[in-house]
């Protein structure tokens, strides 16, 4: 039981760090059509700009904060120079155009830091002793903070102004035009935020996996499986999405095989998809042909 439990949190702390990220994934796609890819590398970027300011004597949680601002601004620039000129309905380019962003940030990486594994410091130590197990402070650190972030995004979706705004343009751009809505605008408050949440799931999850320029590659693809299995639009599909496969990928890990923990996830994912291709919580369109 007390094996479980560890497993348990466990696989919940990784399915936090994929719903942040399956959740940035989705507010990015409503509100531009863009599916992301560079989200991943752009948050590496920052990481690694953290790790530099922290070892030169920045606070650890003063390094992840400028890890945010590092993030965003280079991810805003990239999406004005690069996926902004695009046409609208240019789908397929926009989303060749962030796997090219993606990489490029991690040759950036590779040339500035070099491919080297480094250490990034968590933000807590120890552990909490819960029904006889030993839960490492860590994991329960990164739930807690997650809860709060998902908590506020729904808030800001949910009761602002911008939030409106910003599920406005998610339904039509055009109609949030004609209501006097500035799309871009809210097109660059969405990467902000989706970037933003993917540097936060990012300082949260490395300090048990190590850096290097591809870190955040696996928990990428995870974090599309959740959002796959949850539904592309829905935001809290995105969340229980990301939680599901985490709890999944550690328990197929701890119980079956470690070789074939992804291997169970997509399954599991495909089963459902098949059943239901909107996903969970997604909600199936019709168009007349």
């Amino acid at each position: 039981m007390d094996q479980f439990l560890l497993v348990l949190v466990s696989g919940l702390a990784s399915g936090a760090v994929y719903g942040l990220m399956g959740l940035g994934l989705v507010i990015i796609y409503r509100a531009t059509d863009v599916v992301n890819f560079a989200l991943a590398s752009l948050a590496t970027v920052g990481l690694y700009a953290a790790l530099a300011l922290y070892d030169s004597g920045l606070p650890l949680l003063l390094a992840a904060v400028a890890a945010i601002v590092v993030t965003t601004a280079v991810g805003l620039a990239a999406r004005e120079t690069v996926i902004r000129p695009l046409a609208h309905g240019e789908l397929l380019t926009a989303l060749v155009m962030t796997m090219g962003l993606s990489l490029i940030a991690e040759s950036v990486i590779s040339t500035i830091w070099d491919d080297q594994p480094r250490l990034f410091p968590s933000l807590v130590e120890g552990s909490v002793a819960i029904g006889g197990s030993a839960i490492p402070a860590q994991s329960l650190l990164t739930l807690a903070v997650a809860a709060v972030a998902m908590a506020l995004v729904a808030y800001l979706f949910g009761r602002t102004t911008i939030g409106s705004a910003m599920r406005a343009v998610a339904e039509s751009a055009e109609t949030a035009q004609i209501l006097g809505l500035g799309s871009q605008r809210i097109a660059r408050i969405a990467w902000a935020l989706g970037l933003g949440l993917a540097v936060l799931a990012a300082v949260l999850y490395a300090p048990r996996a190590g850096l290097v320029p591809t870190v955040l590659s696996a928990p990428l693809f995870r974090a599309f499986a959740g959002i796959f299995l949850g539904g592309l639009t829905s935001m809290y599909g995105a969340v229980v999405g990301g939680l599901t496969v985490g709890v999944l990928d550690n328990l197929a890990a701890s119980y079956v095989s470690a070789g074939y923990r992804d291997t169970f996830v997509f399954s599991f994912t495909i089963l459902v998809l098949l059943i239901r291709p909107q996903g969970l919580f997604g909600v199936r369109t019709f168009q007349r042909v």
